[in-house]
């Protein structure tokens, strides 16, 4: 089914707008963290409750989490967004070694801090307070070298939540469809091309563990070839 150019924006646009409410919120939430962390480092304790929260929404649903619901994820494209020149993210940061690695460093830091620290959940708080700060430092400056959602590759969250739920929940893309116009990509927040998927089979699942299960794809798409 072929919808009116007009009708497909205006569809998309109206996506987009609940998207950015729910981003709005969540930037709030996340700012409130990472400020309030340094004065109330009670709320560090935020952090690994994302952690376990995005990993065990994984085995469900994919990356889910990291689509509005992750704070942090929110501020990127709500906040940072509109600064970053919106690059192509190379290949490097995509790399699942690296990845790996920068996963093994910051869990076996975070390991060593906590139990130096241990028991004092003060201490504790502190310490994660201070890598949320780090770290979005970090996403920022590569947000405005390349691309807001940079870091979401080789974030930590992110990395074990592509481990656990590559296969689920996939996209999938009519092929007999899909004129390959690309718009998918241009949309998607992780610069994921779906078009590449399509093939001779009717339906293929696109099955991408950095997937964030946003629908911007499927709202912008104008063959209505992308769906969950």
């Amino acid at each position: 089914m072929r919808m009116k150019k007009e009708d497909i924006m205006g569809e998309y646009k109206n996506f987009e707008k609940q998207r950015i409410v729910k981003q709005l919120f969540f930037s709030g939430l996340f700012i409130l963290v990472l400020v309030g962390g340094w004065f109330f480092p009670l709320l560090g304790f935020f952090i690994p409750l994302c952690m376990v929260l995005g990993v065990s929404i994984a085995f469900f649903q994919g990356r889910k989490w990291c689509d509005w619901y992750c704070p942090r994820g929110s501020f990127w494209d709500y906040m940072i967004k509109p600064l970053s020149p919106h690059k192509a993210i190379p290949a490097f940061f995509k790399n699942m070694f690296v990845r790996l690695s920068i996963l093994a460093f910051l869990m076996g830091l975070m390991a060593w801090q906590i139990i130096s620290r241990w028991p004092d959940p003060y201490k504790i708080g502190k310490f994660f307070a201070m890598m949320l700060t780090i770290t979005t430092a970090a996403g920022i400056v590569l947000a405005l070298i390349y691309h807001q959602r940079l870091w979401c590759y080789v974030c930590p969250i992110g990395t074990l939540s592509n481990l656990a739920g590559k296969d689920k929940k996939p996209l999938k893309i009519k092929s007999h469809l899909c004129v390959e116009c690309k718009q998918c990509f241009k949309v998607c927040p992780m610069q994921i091309k779906a078009y590449s998927y399509k093939k001779d089979e009717s339906v293929i699942d696109v099955k991408d563990g950095d997937c964030l299960k946003c629908e911007s794809c499927v709202y912008a798409c104008p063959r209505k070839a992308l769906y969950f």
